[in-house]
């Protein structure tokens, strides 16, 4: 299949990427040709990516950081404007289907209008503006979405359903890789941020009397500063932020990785990098975190320090081994990449079946004018 991934355009999709959206697209642009496919990124400037369509000079956090612009008719029109131009070159570039990695919601209304096979991932939980996209083109054979988990699908209203699948996202497991004994430090890794609970994380490992490395962008300045800097003692330390090829070998040589989200989490991709290199995890129970750790680490209420600390402390009782088989079984990237074939058929069934529709109906006027 020709296939064109549309990027959401807040980050460029490069290292070290800025989070699991970023990471995830260039893992999936790379899992589509290994596949056998062709593939195209349209991103914003500064993307990394052999086949890279640049549809704005910028991502729009350079431009109009959403902290500042989100909401605002600037930052809509700068992404409109982006998009648009990623969608013109589409409908004239032959492909078979198209991927929207974007968070976009008029991206679904143009390929409904334009009876374009789609299949849009949902990152995130539904917001007003997806939400309507979705319910209102359930009716669209061509149109399909996927989430990326269980607990995700139950967050959409019933029609909007109509047209969703499960599709887990994937890790590279051939390239997160255990190593022989582990170290004595737990690990976090993520965009500092209030939602991924970073202080939390930092405040239980004090409480456990165990080492921290801390590892990711500091997103919201402030919150590091009040928050997280203040713990940064006894065996916690921040590391910055690092590409994926430093931070395999220290995940893989971590005693346990904490997830400490305070938000609806709806996957955990730093969960299942850390199961594929048999590094059990600690997790706060929010959205899909039991349902991606399973039996491989311990999931604590939300925002439950105590509980965490007392979570960690047991973390030698998990079996590593079966850290690395639940990745390869569930989470690998041949697995993910086969799920989003099944939807790709099925958009681009729709259109067959689209078509086949009206040739029907068209026999039956002609045959009714006949008789």
């Amino acid at each position: 299949m020709k296939i064109a991934v549309i990027a959401h355009i807040r980050h460029p999709v490069a290292e070290p990427f800025m989070g699991g959206m970023e990471a995830h697209c260039r893992m999936l642009c790379d899992g589509l040709r290994t596949a056998g496919h062709t593939v195209d990124l349209f991103a914003s400037g500064r993307s990394d990516d052999p086949q890279l369509i640049t549809i704005c000079d910028k991502p729009y956090e350079d431009v109009l950081p959403w902290a500042r612009h989100r909401g605002t008719r600037e930052l809509a029109e700068y992404q409109e404007d982006a998009f648009a131009s990623a969608w013109a070159y589409i409908l004239e570039g032959g492909y078979d289907v198209v991927h929207n990695n974007s968070l976009f919601p008029d991206i679904m209304l143009w390929a409904a209008r334009d009876d374009m096979p789609c299949v849009t991932s949902q990152h995130v939980p539904p917001f007003g503006a997806m939400q309507s996209a979705v319910s209102s083109t359930a009716h669209a054979p061509t149109l399909r979405s996927t989430v990326t988990s269980q607990d995700q699908i139950g967050l959409w209203d019933m029609q909007s359903r109509s047209n969703m699948s499960v599709v887990h996202n994937g890790v590279r497991c051939d390239r997160w890789l255990p190593h022989d004994e582990p170290d004595e430090y737990f690990i976090w890794v993520g965009r500092i941020t209030p939602n991924k609970g970073t202080a939390h994380a930092a405040r239980a490992a004090r409480l456990a009397g165990v080492s921290l490395r801390i590892f990711g962008p500091v997103e919201d300045a402030q919150y590091f500063v009040s928050e997280v800097e203040p713990h940064l003692t006894d065996g916690v330390e921040y590391h910055g932020h690092c590409t994926a090829d430093q931070l395999r070998p220290l995940v893989a040589k971590a005693k346990g990785a904490l997830v400490t989200p305070l938000w609806d989490e709806p996957f955990g991709l730093v969960a299942v990098e850390a199961l594929s290199c048999g590094t059990p995890v600690c997790a706060f129970a929010s959205g899909a975190l039991a349902e991606v750790v399973g039996e491989c680490g311990f999931v604590t209420k939300a925002g439950d320090i105590a509980a965490l600390a007392e979570s960690m402390a047991r973390i030698g009782e998990i079996d590593r081994s079966a850290c690395r088989q639940r990745a390869l079984t569930k989470f690998s990237v041949q697995t993910m990449i086969e799920g989003y074939e099944a939807s790709y058929r099925a958009a681009i069934d729709g259109v067959l079946s689209q078509a086949a529709a009206a040739f029907a109906s068209r026999n039956s006027r002609t045959a009714a004018l006949l008789a």
